[in-house]
């Protein structure tokens, strides 16, 4: 990992947590993190809970003035108009929030978004001032098929197409095969994987957004593990899903320099 990125712990609640759970579960993890004296300008902590949460998550940052970031699950591409349902990358701004989840492995194979529909919601995130966590990914049949960098690093060619060469972005690499399964892909599949994103995003945009745009890994990630995956140079971080919903765990993830050989 690079020392210039910081890396990101993002909590990828999906569907859990009321907004009255959401604010019960920030606050312990607000304590928890301050009682281990956790500096969040070493290691950036976010949660991404649902969208009616986000307003209650809002309050209670801001009122008690956490160092917790937090950002929204999906967004539109749309800005406003006759799309019922959707949620404005302008709404999510007035929220506060810095992030949006965007192309989750989920949402291609529930709600079939495409690559051309990935790379709109990115370029409406951006017009927000939001910064787009663009997940990419294969499935098992994809790893057998095409072998194990090649449909993510296609999906990234799609996603930040003709996106602006200076704009924030964060990848976050998902192995379908192994989200909710229990078994993480080690840490140097993960690094051969990310390595190739990185080359990818430096052929497209430049050495030097590809040098400063955080990488993380997403798929059964948990306190036990991610020790080994933060020693790879290309991997600055985690977007957690399971493991996020538990207090303890989740801030074991954050201080993940703590573990025994980290």
């Amino acid at each position: 990992m690079a020392a210039a990125r910081r890396p990101l712990m993002a909590g990828n609640w999906k569907l859990n947590f009321d907004h009255l759970q959401a604010i019960a579960f920030v606050q312990k993890v607000a304590w928890t993190l301050k009682d281990a004296k956790h500096d969040f300008s070493d290691v950036e902590v976010a949660v991404f809970p649902p969208f009616t949460d986000l307003r209650s998550v809002q309050t209670l940052v801001d009122a008690d003035k956490l160092e917790l970031h937090y950002g929204a699950q999906d967004v539109s591409q749309h800005d406003s108009g006759a799309h019922t349902g959707e949620i404005s990358g302008q709404f999510l701004s007035a929220l506060g929030c810095d992030y949006v989840i965007i192309g989750h492995s989920e949402r291609r194979a529930d709600h079939g978004e495409s690559d051309e529909v990935v790379h709109a919601k990115a370029v409406a995130s951006l017009r927000h001032g939001l910064t787009p966590v663009i997940c990419v990914g294969e499935t098992a049949e994809d790893l057998e098929q095409h072998g194990a960098s090649a449909i993510p690093v296609a999906q990234l060619g799609a996603a930040v197409a003709e996106l602006p060469k200076d704009a924030e972005l964060v990848i976050a690499y998902e192995p379908v095969w192994a989200i909710g399964s229990g078994q993480a892909a080690s840490a140097e599949q993960a690094e051969a994987v990310c390595k190739a994103l990185r080359e990818k995003l430096a052929e497209l945009h430049g050495q030097e957004q590809a040098d400063r745009t955080r990488i993380l890994y997403g798929g059964s990630v948990k306190a036990e593990n991610i020790a080994g995956f933060m020693r790879e140079p290309n991997i600055d971080g985690a977007l957690i899903g399971g493991a996020s919903l538990k207090v303890d765990e989740f801030c074991s993830i954050a201080r993940f320099r703590h573990h025994v050989g980290a």
